[in-house]
């Protein structure tokens, strides 16, 4: 009881916390609140609290929100684990391994998800019933029979240095040269981009906010700088964030005030149409970059396949491994491994060069 109150209040309070943390505040408040007895006033009026799967699921986000997840992580465990739970049918004290290996495979076959996006389904109800069994609200975790689902490791290519000026002829907007030159010299994630405010871009660096809550220094080279300097010469409203979000959607009336604009495209010269306060988001940005790719003649083109090849090319110009590694942000210097693209006649010629 002590644990849910103390998730309560950190989220009642996280408006309030400016840049402490919800951990920190977390591990505060379970030092005050040990001198005290915590019990569950029954005084209380009750009204209608859901089903039994909707109230756990509740209190695992909350956890999770005091535990300090981003808002993209605590959205794919709200939506993957009640797609799971609906699916199943089952109270989630029920529900077996055999209920949830059968559900991902429906969801493989019938359903026509890839096996990347089932694993990470099985993943997110993996870390649910983890938490109850942490929390002792259950003594088996049925996920701990459910094996990782199999998947064919493809290799991922990074973009060619042709691939990479077609991109840039195939951009038509000052919006779109930056948001390609930004991704080609910091290597950030598109998350990570949609976060970024004209504040945090100074002296050639920006600092950006990653994964696991953490910031850190990101580069931005000449070209990038001057198609950031041109693009925000041609925005006069008051949003603070690099890349804002549009007011109006193409459904809204008010959006025929841009027709005028070339193609519709440049609708945030307009400060009329550019919202006050929100950033753009992900699948916007994903958007725009893979219209981009196809106006180009290049295929496969989608944010993260900048990281990758500014990993790769960096590699290949011989900077540390340690190095590259760090400025992708990744804690793991394996997982860097992952994003290069380091073709079989290299590997052959630093075997020559390095191996005697």
């Amino acid at each position: 009881m002590r644990e849910e109150l103390i998730n309560d209040l950190v989220i009642a309070l996280q408006p309030f916390l400016g840049q402490s943390s919800p951990q920190d505040v977390k591990m505060a408040l379970t030092i005050v609140l040990s001198k005290y007895d915590v019990q569950l006033s029954e005084t209380h009026l009750t009204v209608w609290e859901g089903d039994k799967n909707e109230i756990i699921l509740k209190k695992f986000i909350a956890a999770k929100v005091a535990q300090g997840c981003s808002k993209r992580t605590l959205q794919f465990y709200r939506v993957d684990i009640a797609k799971a739970l609906n699916a199943i049918g089952k109270p989630y004290d029920e529900i077996t391994a055999d209920d949830v290996r059968l559900h991902l495979a429906i969801r493989i076959r019938r359903d026509g998800v890839t096996k990347t996006t089932a694993n990470n389904e099985r993943r997110n109800l993996s870390a649910f019933y983890g938490w109850l069994q942490k929390e002792e609200i259950l003594l088996k975790n049925p996920m701990n029979k459910v094996e990782s689902i199999k998947q064919t490791k493809t290799k991922k290519k990074a973009y060619s240095l042709l691939d990479l000026e077609k991109i840039r002829i195939g951009c038509t907007t000052a919006r779109e040269k930056a948001i390609v030159e930004f991704l080609a010299s910091t290597w950030c994630r598109v998350s990570e981009l949609t976060e970024v405010k004209i504040s945090d871009i100074g002296g050639g660096k920006v600092l950006v906010h990653g994964k696991g809550d953490k910031y850190r220094e990101c580069f931005l080279n000449a070209r990038a700088l001057m198609a950031v300097e041109l693009y925000l010469q041609e925005r006069s409203d008051t949003n603070p964030y690099l890349f804002p979000r549009a007011k109006y959607t193409v459904t809204d009336a008010q959006y025929k005030k841009a027709v005028n604009l070339k193609d519709q495209k440049e609708w945030y010269k307009d400060p009329d149409m550019v919202d006050n306060a929100e950033p753009m988001d992900k699948s916007s940005i994903e958007s725009i970059v893979r219209k981009i790719g196809k106006r180009a003649g290049v295929d496969k083109v989608h944010p993260h396949r900048f990281r990758r090849t500014g990993a790769t090319m960096a590699l290949r110009q011989g900077m540390p491994l340690t190095t590259v590694s760090k400025l992708l942000g990744h804690e793991n210097i394996q997982t860097t491994q992952i994003y290069l693209d380091i073709s079989d006649d290299e590997l052959e010629q630093a075997h020559r060069k390095f191996v005697i």
